[in-house]
């Protein structure tokens, strides 16, 4: 069986030892001839880079691992990419989330004001990436699930189109899985699902099982009673718990198809502003949570040289997802994945070049996604709403544009209001000025 050659972009992460460890789960499956881990921050990814050499010589003595900052030793002759980087790292992110509530605006990662200014931060060194990728292993898969994907996906697609072996993908459809499969008490690797929409703005519509049975109307059910939780909650910090929880209210107000989380922050904007406390953000929760229960686990397995009773990995499906992603290329295997592709009629009353996310299999010769014909009349209108702000952000980046930034956020249902748009615009340009291009 060959074996490959892979690199994580973004080595530091606090994700990433749940992904070594997912490597090592599937060496069998998926084996590797050498890894290596870059990032730009040393000083980070060598607290990770340390646990990982005592976690392979435990696990997989057999690996060529190593950890660099060296573009050429990363990506030389690699056969597959895996990128979460986080440009500005967890200090932009706080001000991503606090900026925008000082003006009465959901403050969040990926939504709103704070996703757009992680987007315009993204698109330029993603595309030096994809750049830098290029020159040393033109025909590398690059796998791509740096956040806000949307916009990152937006904007590859018009500098790489013809780029076949990039694929943008996010882990929240298959926590979702995972989460139906929990309550249901099934395995989620044998389900057959239909999805439809944008990333981090979409909904399943069917969720078959191995018999065709649809397991939606079910699920609904169970939400309606029990209300809905993360398959790893007891591992979740407490926004998360309430991320989940907001499934059930969604399902009530719309209750067609199930709901990706992140919908609520569209749907329920002035209800989640309020929940929101403005000097304790979620980034805050990650810093003191998970960013400090890693690292200094990764510290004492260091020192202790074993990682017996370690408890480093947190959110095993962000990790297993990828490799299996990874597996289902290489091996031509064909497995159901929900990933970003261009439209093309794949939601039918929906733009061609729109990146929407849709199920497809993932096979040697990359995706063949699964089109839902199209969509009512609301949620059309939700998708485009979105898709016009995230087309704009991107056209505010490579153009430069002011006026297409504050169109952007004016469209935004987490904003609406042009003249606070337009104030959140101007706060975020100056704390940005070292990653954005200058907006005129």
């Amino acid at each position: 069986m060959k074996k490959f050659n892979i690199v994580i972009v973004g080595g530091g992460s606090t994700w990433t030892p749940g992904l070594l460890n997912s490597l090592c789960k599937k060496k069998s499956e998926f084996p590797l001839g050498k890894l290596v881990m870059y990032d730009i921050d040393e000083e980070r990814q060598s607290v990770i880079g340390e646990f990982a050499k005592i976690l392979f010589k435990e696990k997989y003595p057999e690996l060529d691992f190593n950890y660099t900052t060296d573009k050429e030793t990363a990506f030389t002759n690699v056969d597959f990419v895996f990128c979460q980087m986080r440009t500005g790292g967890y200090t932009m992110r706080e001000k991503d989330e606090k900026i925008p509530m000082e003006f009465g605006v959901i403050g969040q990662e990926t939504c709103g004001p704070g996703g757009f200014a992680y987007g315009m931060r993204s698109i330029r060194d993603m595309i030096q990436l994809v750049e830098d990728v290029r020159m040393y292993a033109k025909d590398a898969w690059i796998l791509n699930y740096t956040n806000p994907a949307a916009i990152v996906a937006e904007a590859l697609n018009r500098v790489f189109h013809d780029d076949k072996k990039i694929l943008n993908i996010c882990d929240q459809p298959v926590n979702l899985l995972r989460s139906y499969g929990k309550i249901l008490d099934m395995d989620p690797y044998e389900f057959e699902p239909v999805y439809f929409g944008l990333n981090h703005f979409g909904w399943f519509t069917h969720l078959y099982d191995k018999e065709g049975n649809d397991l939606v109307p079910v699920i609904k059910n169970i939400v309606k009673e029990r209300g809905f939780a993360p398959a790893d909650a007891e591992q979740r910090d407490k926004s998360w718990l309430e991320t989940y929880a907001m499934v059930e209210d969604m399902l009530k107000d719309f209750p067609e198809y199930l709901p990706n989380t992140y919908l609520q922050y569209y749907l329920y904007p002035e209800y989640k502003f309020k929940k929101m406390n403005p000097e304790f953000t979620r980034a805050n929760e990650v810093i003191e949570g998970r960013e400090r229960r890693v690292f200094e686990e990764c510290r004492r397995v260091a020192e202790e040289g074993t990682t017996q009773n370690a408890h480093v990995v947190h959110n095993d499906a962000h990790g297993d997802m990828i490799v299996e992603v990874a597996e289902s290329i290489a091996y031509n295997k064909h497995r159901l994945y929900v990933v970003i592709v261009e439209n093309n009629g794949l939601i039918g009353n929906i733009q061609n070049d729109a990146m929407v996310e849709v199920t497809a299999t993932l096979g040697a010769n990359g995706p063949r996604p699964y089109g839902v014909g199209n969509v009512d009349t609301f949620y059309k209108g939700m998708i485009e709403q979105q898709l016009a702000y995230e087309k704009l952000t991107a056209d505010a980046y490579f153009e430069g544009s002011y006026s297409k930034a504050l169109k952007a956020l004016t469209l935004n249902r987490t904003v609406v209001d042009a003249k606070k748009a337009r104030k959140v615009l101007d706060a975020l340009i100056e704390v940005n000025r070292d990653y954005w291009p200058e907006l005129k």
